[in-house]
């Protein structure tokens, strides 16, 4: 234990709240980022850590000075943030209940997360309409597409295996894209 602490316990154990007090202002901000890390929320780690500090002066008595004082603090603190959370938990509802609100009962409804079979069709439609709009690109526009975004090369493996410039590669991805938007609009839905 510090040199400072071991003084300042020892007189907050004879009952001295002034030494507590400066036990209390070396340790309140790393006792409060601790608390706060937990909890995540400024206001409560304020009060957890004011909570910590009392339940520390109740218990000062107990306190075994071969430990640190930091030590027995923080694990106070933590322990704090833990009861926090285990009063706190939240109210859950069964997803197959019916939900009572004044005097209607609400029954929920919920997504099926399978795709549907319209959803499989419309995404296979507009795959051939995008691939078809790449094939009406010229050939030089139409190849950096297909390597960028079907091969999902990036722009150096691109400028490298076709042995342009990076800049070139760059500004005939974007005229490609342009040309596109140009030949799609109105056709996807």
């Amino acid at each position: 234990m510090k040199k400072d602490d071991v003084e300042l316990v020892r007189k907050a154990k004879e009952g001295d709240s002034k030494a507590y007090d400066q036990l209390t202002l070396l340790y309140k901000d790393v006792v409060y980022s601790i608390v706060y890390r937990m909890v995540r929320n400024r206001q409560e780690a304020e009060d957890l850590t004011q909570e910590a500090f009392i339940k520390a002066y109740n218990s000062i008595g107990s306190f075994n000075e071969e430990y640190a004082f930091s030590t027995w603090l923080f694990k106070i603190a933590t322990n704090n943030c833990i009861d926090f959370f285990r009063k706190r938990k939240l109210k859950t509802y069964s997803m197959d209940e019916t939900i009572r609100y004044k005097d209607d009962e609400i029954r929920q409804e919920y997504a099926d997360p399978e795709p549907d079979v319209e959803d499989d069709l419309v995404a296979d439609e507009r795959t051939i309409i995008i691939r078809n709009a790449i094939a009406e690109l010229p050939e030089k526009y139409r190849i950096v597409i297909e390597l960028r975004h079907q091969k999902e090369h990036s722009y150096e493996q691109i400028s490298e295996e076709l042995d342009l410039p990076l800049g070139t590669v760059k500004a005939r991805i974007f005229r490609a894209r342009e040309m596109l938007n140009k030949l799609l609009r109105g056709k996807l839905f």
